[in-house]
């Protein structure tokens, strides 16, 4: 007979408990990571007329290419090829060809190299007979009377791996705190010829503005090619004509009537209603990236009122704060892969007072809504109430391989449940990165739209914790906080990136522990731009692209775009930043100035730097989704680039999902 003891018992389960664990370690080794959907590039090669006789040459490498890929380059004259490198390129990703005829059409092409054995060959890039020199390529645009070019975004929407521009055309807009009529927003899409693929009209009952349309592309089935989502209304125009609910439906206040308002001191009174549309069916609908064609259209969420399909401006200004549309129709949008694998898309409305996001995946030709969060919904949501800004980021903070919703001075989980509120409330500006090096994870830098101690902050992205924060003042008698501020890495004596705001009286420039390193900070508090090869960034404001001195504390103009202008005012943002073709580094669309045309600036400095392409590090490819969004932010990668950084991470991405290439 056994003679069972407690010593006996707990022996045995101590056994147990290690064997399974041994197991659950053992299965999680030969488990397969998750792996991200991502669209399958092509290699991306653009070859520029630098003059002199020179063409500058260069390509993409993939997110999933081997360490030690290299590449042989080729031009094709005549119809005959002739390699151009003596060794298989390996160190960089461009080449400059000095013994071109450039009397003559050159098509340039790269084939991959592996062992000595020579592989996949890219598609042709070919410069044209006596091409101009010139650092750009030129967009053709169908620009419509009285419209100017504005936001941008790419996407494969033809699925070939190329990127086409999906393109804002921006009539007389009016922000929500404005009343009068504005033009009907316009969207088109453009291949980089300049070939016209579509028009949509979203019609009288979506108004033109900066909070209005958000319009996210990207390829959301998995099928290959990119689709674009955006609200919509009662007599919205699809590419191919179809019109979207009611054609003769006409919900826009007239001229004479009044709605309840409130004014910055919070005095209320009725207020010009003229133009504003608070009335009417709102819809998010889906649409073919390649047509244009409506594929799918379902009711927004979360609707003007919880209860009332029509509310009255008093019933409104219950729920938002405001009756007139100040509060209600602030729009924000984004793309994240809420399970880790397959994007879904993410529409919300109000960060002043009430938030409400709502998180849709597009999955056989149907809309379906993964969650809701509502800061109104519970007592503990409402401590997320009035934290957004007017504009987020998407990143995994937690690491979990899921993606959060960086919502101003709030995160939402990937759940959709409230993952912390630092309470800070309100801002213009927003960056997410590995802005400290030195600490693990990652890190946002934000600016509070207030005067208080906080203008300023920089925060642990996971936790929420405040790292350093620095106080902004009331200059005058008016003001509204500090209206921009921008984090990049712009000094290599300081670990990490520097961070500068404009207005409220903070002043200088702060290393990523917040430490004041200089009195002085650049003129430019706008974007940054990966252009002149090194591990800094540049400053791009309007139609100039800059370079921070260190050392006598000036910015200095590296590359001026003449002929081109920026979008939206003061705060002189491109149409579109990115990596859309060439090597690691990012190009810049502009507007011409006489709105024919957008020009797409490419870089032609020598670089020593090889990196995968940006647009497969799934937290920048999602920040180009997103760039277009109300006031335009900078995209950031999801790994540390600057100054003494390790080498990146290898993505834990997949481009097998659709359309062969």
């Amino acid at each position: 007979m056994i003679k069972t003891t407690w010593k006996t018992i707990f022996t045995g389960a101590l056994i147990f408990a290690t064997l399974a664990a041994t197991i659950l370690t053992a299965q999680k080794k030969t488990q397969k990571p998750v792996l991200r959907q991502m669209e399958k590039l092509s290699r991306g090669l653009v070859a520029v007329n630098q003059g002199g006789g020179k063409v500058f040459v260069s390509w993409r490498m993939f997110g999933t290419d081997a360490d030690r890929i290299a590449f042989d380059l080729y031009r094709e004259t005549d119809g005959k090829a002739l390699k151009l490198n003596d060794k298989p390129i390996s160190d960089v990703t461009f080449f400059v060809d000095e013994n071109a005829d450039l009397k003559k059409a050159n098509a340039y092409f790269v084939r991959t190299v592996a062992g000595k054995k020579e592989t996949e060959r890219s598609a042709k890039f070919t410069l044209p007979a006596d091409s101009p020199v010139r650092q750009y390529l030129s967009v053709p645009l169908q620009t419509p009377d009285g419209y100017a070019p504005n936001d941008a975004s790419v996407g494969d929407l033809d699925g070939d791996g190329e990127y086409e521009i999906v393109l804002h055309q921006a009539g007389r807009g009016r922000d929500n705190s404005q009343a009068g009529f504005t033009s009907e927003p316009i969207l088109q899409a453009y291949k980089l010829d300049g070939s016209l693929l579509w028009t949509i009209n979203l019609g009288k009952n979506i108004r033109e503005g900066a909070h209005y349309t958000q319009f996210m592309v990207y390829d959301l089935d998995g099928d290959g090619r990119a689709e674009i989502a955006c609200k919509t209304a009662d007599g919205t125009v699809d590419g191919k004509g179809k019109v979207i609910g009611d054609k003769a439906a006409d919900w826009r206040f007239k001229t004479g009537e009044t709605l309840d308002g409130i004014n910055r001191t919070g005095e209320t009174g009725r207020r010009n209603a003229e133009g504003y549309i608070l009335k009417g069916p709102e819809f998010l609908t889906v649409f073919d990236g390649l047509t244009g064609a409506e594929l799918a259209t379902t009711k927004y969420i979360p609707a003007r009122h919880p209860t009332k399909e029509n509310p009255t401006s008093e019933e409104m200004k219950e729920v938002w704060g405001d009756g007139y549309g100040n509060r209600v129709d602030r729009f924000l949008a984004a793309v994240a892969y809420l399970d880790g694998a397959r994007p879904s898309l993410v529409f919300s409305r109000g960060y002043y007072t009430r938030t409400v996001l709502a998180a849709w995946d597009f999955r056989g030709g149907k809309l379906t809504n993964r969650w809701t969060f509502d800061s109104s919904s519970s007592e503990e949501n409402k401590k997320f109430a009035g934290q957004g800004n007017h504009n987020l980021s998407v990143g995994d903070v937690d690491g979990d391989g899921r993606d959060e919703i960086v919502f101003g001075a709030m995160v939402l989980d990937d759940n959709g449940k409230g993952l912390y509120s630092t309470g800070l409330g309100h801002g213009d500006a927003l960056h997410l990165s590995d802005l400290d090096p030195t600490r693990p994870g990652l890190e946002v830098f934000d600016i509070q739209e207030r005067f208080d101690d906080a203008g300023a902050h920089f925060r642990d992205a996971r936790t929420g914790e405040i790292l350093w924060k620095k106080p902004s003042v009331k200059a005058g008698e008016d003001g509204e906080g500090p209206g921009r501020g921008l984090s990049l890495d712009i000094d290599p004596r300081h670990k990490g990136f520097e961070s500068w705001v404009f207005g409220a009286e903070i002043r200088g420039l702060f290393n990523a522990k917040g430490e004041k390193i200089s009195d002085k900070n650049p003129r430019s508090c706008n974007f940054g731009v990966f252009w002149d090869g090194d591990l800094l960034s540049e400053l791009l404001n309007r139609n100039v692209i800059s370079k921070w001195n260190w050392e006598k504390e000036i910015d200095e103009p590296v590359f001026t775009a003449d002929g081109a202008m920026s979008n939206n005012g003061t705060k002189s943002t491109p149409a579109l930043s990115a990596d859309i073709f060439g090597d690691w580094r990012e190009e810049v669309i502009l507007r011409s100035t006489d709105n024919k045309e957008l020009r797409i600036y490419t870089t032609t400095i020598p670089t020593k730097f090889r990196f995968y392409t940006f647009m497969h590090d799934p937290q920048y490819r999602l920040s180009i989704a997103w760039q277009n969004v109300a006031y335009n932010q900078p995209p950031h990668t999801s790994f540390f680039i600057g100054e003494g950084m390790s080498k990146p991470p290898k993505p834990a991405i997949t481009t097998n999902a659709g359309a062969k290439r």
